[in-house]
């Protein structure tokens, strides 16, 4: 019995020392493929914290292949954090705005008049992410800037493809400036807010209620590192900071893919360009070629990318890649101009800079005034890292205060 028990020892030990040594080597294996450049904002932070998203890919992947749960659900588990407790300065509350769960904060300061309202949508690739994920950064939005907000929680990919986030976000915020008087809140300054993936949904919620009628116009929109377009993979940031983490070149693709179709088969047609026909690249040139770049923005290096054929089948898989529901920096001028005031958040290490660049030149050039916050030494995610303990980016705080301060203006 005593040799039995040992040999049971012995081999749960060596099971331990494996996934150990597969959670290691993996974690090695990214991050001495990622890149960090020295200019970016505490590098050896970043990296640990790369690190540590990695492992907590790998050790989801390991429970999956154990059939104990899908690596999926143990991410987003992790990402959501710790539950937060009660603020003295906020009433929070979860209620249903129709078919969508969001999460409300209102001041608890007397106010002098109605307040203005956020709609916020969280980030996190369509896949990741929640009201809870985000409750620091909301909270802090509403007592800092003494507004009511409301964190919606969409449905996520791959489970809900497009256009179910979409028609979730759209709910949210319609149903919001329906009833914003209950809440205390004018309906004429209703400002939505999202980043990264969340920016994507507050841009095209934003150019949906351009043409809606008997709805209040939105008063402003807050865009975060927001992804605007699935044609180009291959602009300046891309090539720049295509391994810098915690987006790289080719998950941002992943994510796009796994929103259209629930599943990534066709990532390198994609980071190719052979989804979009000839006569589509030519004409959305003016709106996402490399030369609406400030050159400054070149200075890394960039070589322009030679147009590769469209592979039909390709196309057809994915002809919803490229629309404005999809991609809002491709809207008609008819909708851009028609767009309310923009705050737009960029940074230099981040694979989705030149998105928002794009974009603050289509608005801009259409007469849209736009306030223009870029984080020089910040990368993708930096603003959700404004409050994270040991994992804190000053950056991100100076960054979420200019959103603040921007949203004071209005």
């Amino acid at each position: 019995m005593g040799l039995l028990y040992a040999l049971l020892l012995l081999a749960a030990a060596a099971l331990l020392g494996a996934v150990v040594l597969v959670v290691v080597g993996s974690i090695y294996f990214d991050a001495t493929n990622a890149e960090v450049p020295p200019e970016v904002e505490q590098p050896a932070k970043l990296r640990l914290l790369h690190a540590l998203t990695v492992g907590m890919a790998v050790v989801g992947r390991i429970l999956e292949n154990l059939h104990i749960c899908r690596q999926i659900q143990f991410v987003r588990y992790l990402r959501n954090g710790r539950k937060q407790g009660q603020d003295a300065k906020l009433f929070i509350k979860d209620v249903m705005f129709k078919h969508v769960p969001v999460r409300i904060y209102q001041p608890k300061a007397p106010s002098a008049g109605r307040r203005k309202g956020i709609v916020f949508f969280h980030g996190g690739g369509f896949m990741f992410g929640s009201i809870r994920a985000y409750e620091k950064m909301c909270r802090y939005l509403s007592k800092e800037s003494e507004s009511v907000v409301v964190s919606v929680e969409y449905r996520l990919s791959p489970e809900h493809k497009y256009p179910a986030q979409l028609n979730d976000c759209l709910a949210a915020t319609t149903h919001f400036l329906q009833t914003a008087d209950d809440y205390g809140v004018d309906s004429a300054r209703v400002i939505l807010a999202g980043d990264s993936a969340g920016g994507t949904l507050a841009a095209v919620v934003c150019q949906t209620l351009v043409g809606r009628q008997g709805l209040s116009k939105i008063c402003a929109q807050i865009l975060i590192y927001p992804a605007l377009q699935a044609a180009d993979f291959n602009l300046p940031s891309y090539q720049q900071n295509q391994a810098v983490p915690i987006l790289f070149r080719e998950r941002a693709a992943f994510y796009f893919l796994n929103y259209l179709n629930g599943e990534a088969s066709l990532l390198e047609e994609v980071l190719q360009g052979c989804h979009v026909p000839v006569d589509q690249k030519l004409r959305y040139r003016k709106w996402i070629g490399a030369d609406n770049i400030p050159k400054e923005f070149k200075g890394r290096g960039y070589k322009p990318w030679v147009p590769v054929s469209c592979d039909d089948e390709v196309y057809k898989e994915l002809k919803n890649a490229c629309v404005p529901e999809v991609s809002p920096l491709l809207a008609e001028e008819a909708v851009i101009s028609k767009l309310p005031r923009t705050c737009i958040v960029t940074c230099e290490y981040d694979v989705l800079r030149d998105d928002g660049l794009l974009y603050k030149k289509r608005l801009e050039d259409s007469g849209v005034p736009v306030t223009w916050y870029h984080v020089i030494n910040g990368f993708h995610g930096i603003i959700s890292f404004f409050d994270s303990g040991w994992f804190t980016f000053p950056s991100g705080k100076e960054g979420l205060d200019n959103i603040v301060r921007f949203i004071q203006s209005l």
